[in-house]
């Protein structure tokens, strides 16, 4: 689909996009997919349940954003790659967010606007004197007087607190924003910090990811236009709509990972096969976001579904926290992701609750299976042994953990906490 983007001629969005050439089915269809975000992922699951009694269907949404007048927006581009605005306006297409997004950061988007120089620095200013919305891309650097990083003469620093007075609503969009991802990563040079380490006296919405997808950059502007407040969060600070979900969770490799099924190496049969990427360090356990479900370049691919591991990029710190990418790590925080991947792995479907709680232990053996690893093949599922293979005998557990038949409502698949 093919729409004429010339800024915001008309008195409401809706109107906007009419003449921008976005044909009102498709707009209904876009506010419908965003109503599903709201509700919380497990809607796009299938469990339909809402994350609370005052969010919107599609048609609410169509409704409710079409009705908006033309609202201030700034948008900023610090210490950082330019990769988050990439992610949504290289979308795959000039789809209908595109237009949302080119028409919401109309005042000031350093990577799309027109104007430069003093005649940006301006447009800046007179939108910073109103009430709007403030989207950060990119880290602050503190260190040495935030000499790093500077627009017209002033510091990062210096240039976020001056759109941050005026600003209604708050959005850290992409790992550097949030935490300064690389260049805030060991040693940070540039003492690189994200928004929420500087704006303290007002809410700071993490839209986290390296990059985010976009759809869920959109979607976050989108729930503060319908809404007249902001998502609720989770304990760093992101969209529950968004981030309240393991991507291991929704892995469409989880059955794999369920049978034991795991890729060695990125040429063996498992890698062509599909199998689970676990063992060449895959975060997906420990990592929340909707990449399975959303994905990205309009619902082309993500990275898992591309043969990649999840390295991690939505969560705080992960450049330092989860490094080397390419193996697994035996510190990846969670009960139910270490006591699943030793079940599974070792073939003791009958650890104990008691044994599982046992940190030290479930550690313990993460150590010995890698170890054991090292000369092994790709494990077929369980009952399914490879042609060839000679019948080994099972290991025995470390004394910390003792195994026992599970009670029969026991699923010992799923990785959960108990």
């Amino acid at each position: 689909m093919s729409y004429t983007l010339d800024g915001w001629q008309e008195p409401t969005l809706g109107e906007n996009l009419a003449r921008a050439g976005v044909e009102r089915r498709d707009f209904i269809k876009y506010c419908s997919s965003l109503a599903a975000l709201f509700a919380a992922s497990p809607a796009l699951l299938g469990s339909g349940t809402r994350a609370s009694a005052d969010d919107l269907d599609g048609d609410e949404v169509a409704e409710t954003l079409a009705a908006v007048t033309k609202p201030n927006v700034v948008w900023l581009q610090l210490q950082e790659c330019t990769g988050c605005v990439e992610s949504a306006l290289r979308s795959g297409g000039t789809t209908v967010e595109e237009v949302l997004l080119n028409l919401l950061s109309v005042n000031y988007n350093e990577a799309v606007m027109a104007a430069a120089g003093a005649a940006a620095n301006d447009a800046l200013d007179k939108t910073n004197e109103q009430p709007h919305v403030l989207v950060v891309n990119g880290s602050i650097p503190v260190k040495d007087g935030g000499i790093y990083c500077s627009m017209g003469g002033k510091s990062a620093e210096t240039v976020l607190r001056e759109s941050a007075k005026n600003a209604t609503a708050i959005l850290a969009v992409g790992a550097c924003a949030v935490w300064g991802s690389v260049q805030g990563s060991n040693p940070n040079p540039t003492g690189a910090v994200g928004v929420d380490q500087i704006i303290k006296d007002k809410p700071v919405i993490n839209v986290s990811g390296c990059p985010p997808i976009a759809e869920v950059i959109t979607a976050t502007i989108a729930y503060i236009l319908t809404h007249g407040t902001t998502p609720k969060t989770d304990a760093q600070g992101r969209p529950l709509f968004a981030y309240d979900q393991r991507i291991h969770d929704s892995c469409p490799r989880r059955p794999h990972f369920d049978a034991g099924q795991y890729v060695r190496s990125f040429d063996d049969e498992g890698a062509r096969s599909g199998w689970c990427l676990y063992e060449m360090g895959c975060k997906g356990p420990s990592t929340f976001s909707a990449c399975p479900i959303i994905q990205w370049n309009m619902h082309t691919s993500w990275p898992v579904g591309a043969g990649h591991p999840c390295i991690g990029c939505t969560e705080k710190h992960f450049f330092d926290l989860y490094t080397p990418f390419y193996r697994a790590l035996p510190n990846v925080t969670g009960l139910g992701i270490e006591a699943t991947a030793e079940q599974v792995g070792w073939g003791l479907l009958g650890l104990t609750v008691a044994g599982v709680a046992a940190h030290a232990g479930a550690t313990a053996i993460r150590h010995h299976a890698a170890k054991k690893a090292e000369d092994k093949e790709p494990l077929e599922a369980f009952g399914d042994p490879q042609p060839g293979d000679e019948p080994a005998a099972e290991p025995e557990p470390p004394d910390e953990v003792t195994a026992v038949e599970p009670p029969a409502e026991a699923d010992a698949g799923e990785g959960e906490e108990v």
